[in-house]
């Protein structure tokens, strides 16, 4: 069989799909896989990096904003979308895909639209709670819309065509356990990891460095940051510390990195994660079933980071702090109090566990090849 798969943009779009695809490699290894993406964005380095090739298209996102420079940026995007349109023809038409199958990322939408043109059965995976604009764009076409949570179906017109399956996450994030986890990395106090993404965020690394001057005044936590943005992040937070007294941090238990490439390994350790609530990292935690404070982030189009956390917090697995309402202060003592208080940890991880799709790849790798054999394609 020959699979294609386009996704883009973020990790969390491009991961599920290097998931997927790398669960039916393990099962067809004979078959073909192809990633379409953009030009310019983040699935030119991570695909290749995974074994696979990738072909890009030429598309811009739209902006939402009216103001002047922005309006000639969309006219320039849709004059791009009709290049993307006649680049993903000449893909598909070259590979000859049994299926195409798209993560989200505006590149989904030139090449699943052509793929239903030229009569090629079409999958969307949805990993937020709501669709966003392309998922919507596309949900009159798509064969199937595959979703993280089953809260999510009746945000769509026909949920007939909605699958739920959770979010795929990697394998990596189930080797290690926590006591195991612990003992590699030396930890033997409460641990807290925090992170924003891999870009980082300037006003919340500036919460932060708030909340790491009182765990270093007073905590009784050990805690491992990453700032994001290499490291240039780094250095803005090490001198962020300085200004405020922050001196030795390492002595109290206090681990700064621009990255976290062990992350799985972290994770595990954890007692608490600190983060924003991308669908992707969401998967993540109800998987290893690890308590969280969610900030999530208030910059992403319709909200979407918002609806995904209240999920978790209206099941209470994690508690919801918005970004204005955030500060340094109310982290550490959000975190102090979860943290002494028996049964909280406990009582958090189970919530979180009752949300977990531990199958997820599979389910999605089952949907692929039932439509496939349905359009006999297998």
């Amino acid at each position: 069989m020959r699979f294609l798969f386009t996704c883009g943009g973020t990790a969390g779009h491009i991961n599920p799909a290097i998931a997927v695809a790398g669960r039916l490699r393990e099962l067809l290894p004979d078959s073909g896989f192809l990633f379409v993406g953009a030009e310019g964005n983040m699935e030119e380095e991570l695909v290749p990096r995974e074994g696979y090739e990738i072909k890009l298209v030429s598309i811009y996102s739209l902006h939402r904003s009216l103001a002047p420079k922005d309006i000639v940026h969309n006219i320039k995007a849709a004059y791009m979308l009709k290049v993307s349109a006649r680049q993903s023809r000449e893909i598909i038409k070259n590979f000859k895909p049994d299926v195409v199958i798209g993560t989200g990322g505006y590149v989904c939408y030139p090449v699943i639209r052509m793929a239903h043109k030229m009569g090629v059965p079409t999958l969307i995976h949805e990993s937020n709670a709501v669709p966003g604009l392309t998922t919507k764009r596309l949900e009159g076409i798509a064969d199937v819309i595959m979703v993280g949570f089953e809260e999510s179906r009746r945000h769509y017109k026909n949920p007939g065509k909605v699958a739920v399956t959770g979010t795929p996450v990697r394998g990596d994030f189930l080797r290690w356990d926590k006591e195991s986890a612990k003992k590699s990395l030396g930890i033997v106090r409460p641990l807290v990891v925090s992170f924003w993404g891999s870009l980082g965020a300037k006003y919340m690394n500036e919460i932060t460095a708030d909340f790491i001057k009182l765990n270093w005044e007073k905590g009784f936590f050990t805690h491992i940051h990453a700032t994001g943005n290499g490291e240039e992040g780094l250095n803005k937070m090490y001198a962020m510390l300085a200004e405020r007294g922050v001196v030795n941090e390492k002595e109290s238990g206090i681990d700064i990195r621009p990255y976290i490439f062990d992350m799985p390994k972290v994770m595990a350790a954890a007692d608490l994660i600190i983060c924003r609530s991308g669908a992707s990292t969401l998967g993540e935690l109800t998987l290893m079933g690890k308590p969280a404070i969610l900030v999530p982030s208030p910059y992403v189009t319709n909200n979407h980071q918002e609806k995904n956390a209240m999920v978790l917090g209206e099941r209470g697995g994690a508690v919801v702090i918005r970004e204005s309402e955030c500060s340094g202060e109310i982290l550490f003592r959000t975190v102090s109090g979860i943290l002494s208080t028996p049964g909280r940890l406990e009582s958090m991880s189970a919530r979180m566990k009752e949300l977990s799709k531990p199958d997820a790849t599979d389910k999605i790798t089952e949907t692929i090849l039932e439509l496939a054999e349905k359009y006999g394609k297998r």
